[in-house]
């Protein structure tokens, strides 16, 4: 962020896709999002899917890090184990609002990492349920391949 205003959209995008490559579990983030029409789609279109996915998150965050005036994250210490061997990092978004944005990150381990698999603004709303419902009427109506194309100008849009 603190780099934003400096960096044009590409220089931006190459200095945080490596990071949320790495961090993300953008393939479980993308079958979450198709939901249960994931199961009968064929490999082809599954990878075509995350691939889309994950360049329009990129570019999404590759956006929101544009400027930087003086924000500032705090995080939690201490994360939340949940039941289903996931756990929760509660963060807090400092914006120069009076009244901090809580951001709570979904991780589960992948390997000997831990992977955000979602995100929850204000401990509550499901970024990837989110991005479904906002998806479901697409897929329903044009398939993978319809996403694919929506997502692919959503990442124009943001200026990749």
């Amino acid at each position: 962020m603190k780099q934003g205003s400096a960096l044009n959209f590409a220089a931006r995008r190459q200095l945080l896709d490596p990071v949320i490559r790495r961090d993300l579990d953008l393939a479980f983030m993308t079958r979450i999002v198709v939901g249960p029409t994931w199961r009968g789609l064929p490999p082809t279109d599954r990878q075509q899917l995350v691939d889309a996915f994950s360049d329009f998150s990129i570019a999404t965050y590759t956006e929101r890090f544009k400027s930087y005036s003086g924000e500032r994250f705090d995080v939690d210490p201490s994360p939340a184990p949940q039941p289903s061997g996931d756990c929760i990092v509660h963060t807090k978004l400092f914006t120069g609002s009076p009244e901090p944005v809580q951001l709570d990150y979904l991780l589960r381990r992948s390997g000997d990492q831990w992977r955000i698999i979602d995100v929850y603004l204000n401990g509550t709303i499901s970024e990837m349920a989110a991005r479904r419902s906002e998806y479901s009427a697409t897929l329903r109506e044009g398939g993978a391949a319809a996403l694919v194309d929506l997502l692919r100008k959503k990442v124009v849009e943001l200026g990749g």
